[in-house]
């Protein structure tokens, strides 16, 4: 069904839900009219773009809010579409597609699926599973205001202790929406997609709510996808101190999968699809709902901030076997917030306290040309999490801030097979415990300059992906680090910038590849074991420049330094995986409401092996963006990529040695060719 057939139903109900105008009370007394006009005030539960800004520069690391109006001049589809300009943040699309290789710091270096080693979220809610694993697909950016970043341990005051971080994709309140917001996109390899939005208040109650479909055929064969959700959320303020807000969103995610392709097959036709991919009919189909509720009570110069939130979702995955699973996570969030004074300086203090748990019916089968066969295990998983953590900022004088935070981490994995043979029993209990410190310094400068620099501990307990995801059960060890970070962030007149350097040193790091039989190209069974010692050090560089002639230079600038260290089999060789650089920048000219301007992006080689036999060769590929904020809400873009139409791969799998297969193997996913896409949006 075409795409605007679809939404039809939604926007006309969208349409009749908008409120009318206020009207003016009429009065005997004949005075003269007065109009008195003031913004709402803004939500407790859910901070606008301003006020996530200066929470954040009060952070000493790395952490920025990305303004959802920045990436909307241009398609909005894919992880790259949004984050791909946010500093410090490594994303790779999978051919095209709305999944992603996220990463942060090398965080779940070799995930080419799903996710692992950052905490993504919606609304504060998380988009990951209770064991830490998640998929992309259920977000929706259409249904976001901004985006916060916080880079490594600086995502304390999210619970998160993993070495990646957090990111949070926060929607508009009715108090921030727009009244009525339509919009629509296409362009090559039949992508299309559409989105309505409405938002409002209404005395004390405030609404927003959004439904987007996506289609594309894909730039490679068999790489389908569609996708339709609804987002909304409904707060209301009891009293001025006091506000509660709920959350609910709804996702239906089809994608197909291409699979990968050897060196020479991407060469030749890097729009072709894995002939084990295409003869398994693999494919990842979600459907998920999620609801939620968050409270926040202002108690003088203190706040407390309460969260509810459950999620349902069920995935159907056929690939090298059928996974079909079904899950149901749910959790608490409590947060404490005060400020006041100690030793007679000014201090504030974030108490927390996140316990999490979910219950996963994973069953599995033989694929069957995508279909279900012989059942050939079946397993009940409970992922349990108690996060406790504490962070203290003091005042040292009217510069200078210390920070000192504390977060234990428990987590439980349980695994209970329900399908074995005598023998062959596949259960565990595995539980992992840790107390990370971090210690800070932020420097400011002047009013609009500051510098930074922290030490901090990770932990990340493995997901079930690394214990019971491969061949068989792997019962692997908690990954561990310890992370050096300085930097700066700031603006002036003509620059604004942010840039971090990091190191850290990792203990026992998961670390998944591919395992490919001998003779096979194709598909490939994953398997994550832990690895002894390695080093991630990088530098994270985000610049805006405003140039003279009215012109705008964007970039966002990675240089990893990821490898083994002194390891007994792979020496001090480069972690596979990754580029050393990756580079995406655009310059535009803006006068009034129009920009044009050439974009590009460029990577360097990626090892795809340990033993760094083999590399995918780098690349560099060019493209084009126009567009206008035009009168009356209407805006426009036309946006031009991979104007060279070059064949090169946006990432790759990583196995452990290339050679051992005795045959070029599939390990490469190649990039979109030359591409077009045009959008319009019109607000009221």
């Amino acid at each position: 069904m075409h795409t605007c057939f679809k939404l039809a139903p939604l926007t006309l109900a969208f349409a009749a839900a908008f409120p009318a105008q206020a009207q003016s009370p009429g009065g005997a007394v004949m005075l003269p009219e007065v109009t008195v006009s003031a913004a709402p005030d803004p939500s407790l539960t859910q901070v606008d773009i301003e006020q996530a800004r200066d929470a954040l520069a009060k952070i000493p690391g790395g952490a920025n809010v990305v303004d959802a109006d920045t990436y909307r001049e241009g398609r909005v589809s894919t992880f790259s579409d949004t984050l791909g300009m946010a500093t410090g943040v490594l994303v790779q699309s999978r051919f095209g597609a709305e999944e992603s290789r996220l990463s942060i710091r090398g965080s779940g270096l070799q995930r080419t699926f799903h996710m692992r080693g950052i905490k993504l979220m919606q609304d504060g809610v998380p988009m990951n599973l209770a064991d830490g694993s998640g998929d992309f697909q259920t977000l929706e950016p259409l249904a976001t205001r901004y985006v916060e970043v916080y880079r490594g341990a600086n995502a304390l005051r999210y619970g998160s202790s993993t070495l990646g971080g957090a990111i949070n994709y926060v929607s508009p309140t009715g108090y921030n929406a727009p009244r009525l917001e339509l919009r629509g996109e296409a362009g090559s390899y039949g992508y299309q997609r559409l989105g309505v939005a409405t938002g409002g208040v209404r005395g004390d109650l405030d609404y927003f709510l959004s439904a987007s479909t996506f289609d594309q055929d894909g730039f490679r064969d068999h790489a389908k996808q569609s996708a339709q959700r609804f987002n909304g959320n409904v707060g209301y303020r009891i009293n001025p101190d006091v506000e509660t807000r709920f959350y609910l969103a709804y996702a239906n995610s089809n994608s197909q999968l291409p699979g990968n392709l050897t060196w020479q097959q991407l060469q030749a036709n890097p729009r072709q699809a894995n002939a084990t991919a295409v003869a398994g009919n693999q494919k990842r189909d979600i459907d998920q709902w999620r609801l939620a509720n968050k409270t926040t009570v202002r108690l003088g110069d203190a706040r407390l901030e309460m969260g509810l939130w459950y999620v349902d979702k069920t995935l159907f995955h056929p690939i090298y076997q059928v996974l079909d699973q079904k899950n149901q996570d749910y959790g608490l969030d409590l947060r404490y917030i005060a400020q006041g004074r100690l030793f007679g300086l000014g201090n504030e203090v974030v108490v927390g306290f996140a316990p999490s748990r979910g219950t996963t019916h994973d069953d599995r089968f033989v694929n069957v040309g995508g279909q279900r066969g012989a059942r050939t295990n079946k397993f009940y998983q409970v992922a349990s999490n108690v996060e406790l953590y504490a962070e203290d900022r003091l005042r040292l004088n009217e510069k200078l801030t210390a920070i000192a935070g504390l977060q234990y981490t428990r987590a439980v994995r349980k695994n209970t097979d329900q399908f074995f043979t005598p023998g062959q029993d596949e259960s565990f209990n595995a539980s992992y415990s840790a107390t990370s410190p971090k210690l800070g310094l932020l420097y400011q400068q002047s009013r609009a300059v500051q510098w930074f620099a922290n030490l901090s501990r990770s932990y990340e307990p493995p997901s079930f992906g690394e214990l019971a995801g491969g061949v068989k059960p792997l019962i692997n060890q908690a990954q561990r680090g310890t992370t050096l970070e300085v930097g700066s962030r700031g603006q002036s007149g003509s620059v604004d910038w942010d840039v971090s350097a990091y190191y850290a040193r990792i203990k026992d790091e998961l670390m998944q590849t591919q395992v490919f039989a001998a003779g096979n190209s194709g598909s490939a069974a994953p398997q994550t074991v832990n690895v002894g010692s390695t080093i991630h050090a990088g530098i994270e560089f985000g610049l805006t420049a405003r140039l003279p002639a009215d012109l705008e230079w964007r970039s966002n600038l990675l240089l990893n330094s990821f490898r083994f260290d002194n390891d007994p089999v792979f020496g001090n060789n480069t972690l596979p995986g990754v580029p050393k650089a990756l580079l995406r920048s655009e310059l535009l000219y803006r006068k009034a409401s129009l920009y044009v301007g050439p974009t590009m992006e460029a990577a360097g080689d990626t090892p795809v092996d340990m033993t760094n036999s083999t590399r995918a060769p780098g690349y560099a590929i060019f493209g084009f963006k126009l567009g206008q904020q035009a009168a009356r809400g209407m805006s426009w873009f036309v946006e031009a990529r991979n104007l060279g139409d070059r064949k090169y791969a946006a990432t790759t799998a990583v196995v452990r040695d290339f050679n051992a297969a005795g045959t070029d193997q599939a390990v490469y996913l190649p990039g979109d060719g030359r591409s077009l896409y045009a959008g319009v949006q019109w607000r009221m």
